[in-house]
């Protein structure tokens, strides 16, 4: 490096430092000034680097400025443009795509499309959203035809359409029409069709029935009327059952109030005041490997576990120390996972251990997240943001020390790493995807032949995935449950140990979905997993496989 460019260099790296300053002295549990500057360069944001100077012949010109996503720090150190702390303005992000996606970058058309779709510091525009995404879409780009989709499945800025969305997802796929996968994926959504039709005439004739009973009810009415001490006698005898319903309630309503005595959910209540909170555990445990199954490489496999459990303000966590180190042993002993395990970690060190991933990982690289602990939520307008909570954070409403699910989506977006599954045992755990649950995910997590298996395979790991698996949706979940673990965390540990062969997310949710359910509804509590795939953080209908070391 010339003494100008390492000048230049050391001038960003200051007018950073002097952007991130003002800062007035830190309250308990904030962090320090520098600590600050660092959190603010480990966010992502829309950075527009200068233009390159290139040499043609005897002439040089200067490249166009580049767009890319990419961290407020690199972008600086690499003398780049960004609005420093404006990430939520849809005009600043808009400014840097826009003239790439006009000038018919596909790519920078996909992020214009999240960008409207999102409504950063607005309201979405859904139809504007289409219309980018069409334009990447008809150029072949995956995630455009996977996002124009997911719109199509949901029915936003365009008409409703499940055939259209399967059609869009086929193509995302790189799936010929007459494809196994694709015909077995269609039947499927023809036989639901079918059911659900099925299911609309039989509620119709049951309200034909009910109807009829009622005319037949009121027919007998009038008759009833000319027996007055036969009526008589019938009010006596409702009177009865009702007296023996009211109490058959209020002995219910005991057991219920007995079984809620005893349910602990992962809500945040703050309990007390802010107590620095103890060192928390980073260990590094096993090697990654390079798996391979019947002559298909699936490339190395890493993890980052993350368990917050003790908090410095409040209401600590019974079982996710538990079943962090459960899941890192599973993983790495029988899926030759590389984990890294944090227990009890403050909102810095979750900030950086998700930043210095980027670093870490190859394009055939596989990760897992797994965050276990305090979720929440705040709504602006009538959009909703979730939120991980880290050991120092601040009580609701105060998210000053909360790690936003739009960050952890937006480093997910950089990541080289091909296949990545979300994994998060938290309240409001599905806000951190606005996607829809998985179109015709019956389809996928069905039992398949070897050839349908092996026709899986193939279309799926050569495409990217951002997928995400939760305890429950925008609601709160159990804390407590089996064997020490909560009721999610054991059902994902029984599927994981008592699986023999190569095992897609799909069949993960399958595996643990009704297990959750039942094991909730012992506490009368409802609980449902979902599992979605991660919209704006490069998702191409990719797939996550668990291979197992063995094998």
């Amino acid at each position: 490096m010339d003494l100008k460019t390492n000048t230049k260099t050391r001038l960003v790296r200051l007018s950073l430092a002097l952007l991130c300053m003002g800062a007035s002295a830190a309250e308990p549990g904030e962090p320090k000034p520098a600590s600050s500057e660092e959190i603010r360069g480990l966010q992502v944001v829309d950075c527009l680097l200068p233009g390159q100077l290139r040499r043609l012949g005897q002439s040089r010109y200067m490249t166009s400025r580049r767009p890319i996503k990419t961290s407020a720090a690199d972008c600086a150190i690499r003398g780049g443009e960004y609005t420093a702390y404006d990430r939520a303005d849809y005009k600043t992000a808009l400014s840097v795509w826009l003239p790439s996606a006009e000038a018919g970058d596909a790519g920078a058309q996909v992020n214009v499309g999240e960008i409207f779709e999102k409504g950063l510091g607005t309201e979405p525009n859904y139809e504007m959203a289409a219309l980018w995404y069409r334009k990447a879409a008809e150029q072949g780009n995956r995630r455009g035809q996977f996002n124009i989709g997911s719109l199509y499945e949901q029915g936003l800025g365009v008409t409703k359409d499940p055939a259209q969305a399967l059609n869009w997802y086929r193509q995302a796929w790189g799936l010929p029409e007459d494809s196994i996968v694709y015909r077995s994926m269609a039947e499927q959504q023809r036989q639901q069709l079918r059911a659900e039709l099925k299911q609309q005439l039989e509620q119709k004739q049951a309200q034909i029935a009910l109807l009829q009973r009622q005319i037949d009810k009121l027919k007998a009415a009038q008759q009833q009327h000319k027996a007055q001490a036969k009526a008589d006698r019938s009010a006596a005898a409702e009177l009865a059952l009702l007296r023996d319903l009211v109490k058959g309630l209020r002995q219910a309503n005991v057991q219920t109030e007995e079984k809620l005595a005893g349910l602990v959910l992962r809500t945040p209540v703050k309990v007390k005041d802010y107590e620095a909170p103890g060192p928390g555990a980073d260990v590094t445990r096993g090697k990654a490997q390079a798996l391979s199954y019947s002559d298909t490489d699936f490339g190395k496999y890493y993890a980052l576990v993350i368990a917050n459990q003790d908090y410095s303000e409040l209401n600590s966590l019974n079982t996710v120390s538990n079943d962090a180190r459960a899941l890192a042993e599973v993983l790495e002993q029988q899926y030759g996972f590389e984990v890294r395990l944090l227990i009890n970690a403050d909102r810095l060190s979750v900030m950086r251990a998700v930043n210095q991933l980027s670093e870490s990982l190859g394009e055939d690289d596989n990760l897992l997240i797994y965050y276990g602990g305090h979720g929440s939520r705040l709504e602006t307008g009538e959009r909703e943001e979730g939120y991980w909570l880290p050991v120092n954070a601040n009580p609701p409403p105060n998210d000053s020390r909360w790690v936003p699910n739009e960050f952890i989506s937006n480093h997910l977006a950089r990541l080289k790493a091909k296949r990545v599954l979300v994994v998060s045992d938290s309240c409001y755990a599905g806000l951190l995807s606005s996607s829809p649950g998985y179109l015709f995910f019956n389809a996928r997590g069905q039992q398949r032949s070897q050839t349908e298996t092996k026709a899986y395979i193939d279309y799926k790991l050569p495409r990217r995935s951002r997928l995400l698996l939760t305890s429950g949706g925008d609601k709160p979940v159990i804390d407590n449950g089996n064997n020490g673990h909560s009721v999610f965390a054991n059902a994902l540990l029984q599927k994981l140990r008592s699986n023999k062969t190569i095992l897609t997310a799909p069949e993960l949710f399958m595996g643990v979905l009704d297990r959750v359910s039942e094991s909730a509804a012992k506490y009368d509590f409802l609980q449902q997993p979902e599992y979605k795939s991660i919209k704006g953080a490069g998702h191409e209908v990719g797939d996550f496989f668990f291979v197992p070391s063995a094998s």
